[in-house]
């Protein structure tokens, strides 16, 4: 595959989570908890993939190589918990912005652990990500807003493990099998989110039969598809280029919102949603430049 169809892969990824926002409305209209459609989520998710493992070529792994996985799964299941409790004493807006500063956390990670500092145009495409998530997510038009300190750390914290989990996708254990890998890092976020909601709705019978669409909808675009679609792209496209790719994520928020709930998008969200995917475009077009150059470099070495 070219760099370029890995690139699509990880845009993809982002896109799933950018669906979930609208699920998730949905299953709290029909009066589902914040503990259930999270807990939810996550329990129908793993099962589906684990299904998908059941069926497949089965590749054995270590008891280490196992638990690296496992744990690197927690930044998964933490990224959700701590973004429903940035939601508690935020805007939707602004939460969302705060989540969204994994754009430079992730470029950062890559920088303090794999050496690769930033290039310029990198940093003007990350400039033009924040630029445009502040647009569409129509913060700087809101005559109220809710703010505070508390909310604020959750929300950043929520930013700092998902640009975690995108990095560990990326270096964690390469040749495991991609579903394989999304199957155990899916487990960890199971796990994680388990501890922190007590999955007490599983002993409601009629919370589940009325939460099974909702959490088979959470569970494929949330917890099936995005660990699925970062294994097999991260690992080539690195994890600075892969949390830019990801912020695909609040064009698809912004158009669901629109198209799914009917909700109002004033023209500054949506010139936000085209500065953003400029962003992604133009960091990509980049990459792939640099890399053809690196190859050319190396073929005349050679």
């Amino acid at each position: 595959m070219k760099l370029w169809h890995y690139a699509l892969i990880v845009f993809l990824g982002g896109c799933c989570y950018g669906i979930l926002s609208t699920f998730v409305k949905l299953a709290y209209a029909a009066g589902f908890t914040v503990s259930a459609v999270t807990g939810g989520q996550y329990f129908f998710g793993v099962v589906l993939t684990w299904l998908v493992v059941v069926f497949t070529k089965k590749k054995k792994l270590t008891l280490r190589q196992t638990a690296k996985l496992l744990l690197s799964g927690i930044p998964f299941g933490l990224t959700g918990v701590f973004y429903y409790q940035a939601l508690q004493t935020l805007n939707a807006s602004l939460a969302i912005v705060l989540l969204f500063q994994f754009v430079w956390i992730g470029a950062l990670l890559e920088w303090v652990f794999h050496k690769k500092k930033p290039t310029p145009s990198k940093l003007i495409s990350i400039g033009l990500l924040l630029i445009g998530s502040l647009l569409a997510a129509n913060v700087l038009f809101q005559e109220q807003m809710s703010l505070s300190w508390i909310g604020s750390v959750w929300g950043l914290l929520a930013a700092f493990t998902f640009s975690t989990f995108v990095f560990l996708s990326s270096s964690v254990e390469k040749a495991t099998p991609p579903i394989l890998k999304s199957a155990l890092l899916s487990s960890g976020g199971l796990f994680t989110v388990f501890v922190v909601f007590p999955p007490t709705f599983l002993l409601e019978w009629n919370v589940v039969a009325g939460l099974i669409p909702y959490g088979l909808a959470l569970g494929i675009f949330g917890v099936v598809l995005p660990p699925l679609l970062f294994s097999i792209g991260m690992p080539h496209v690195g994890s600075g280029l892969g949390t830019i790719l990801t912020a695909s994520e609040l064009p698809v928020v912004i158009a669901m919102s629109s198209l799914v709930l009917a909700e109002p998008i004033n023209m500054a969200q949506w010139m936000g949603v085209i500065i953003i995917l400029t962003g992604i475009v133009s960091s990509n077009i980049r990459s792939g430049n640099s890399s053809k150059k690196t190859l050319n470099t190396q073929n005349t070495a050679s």
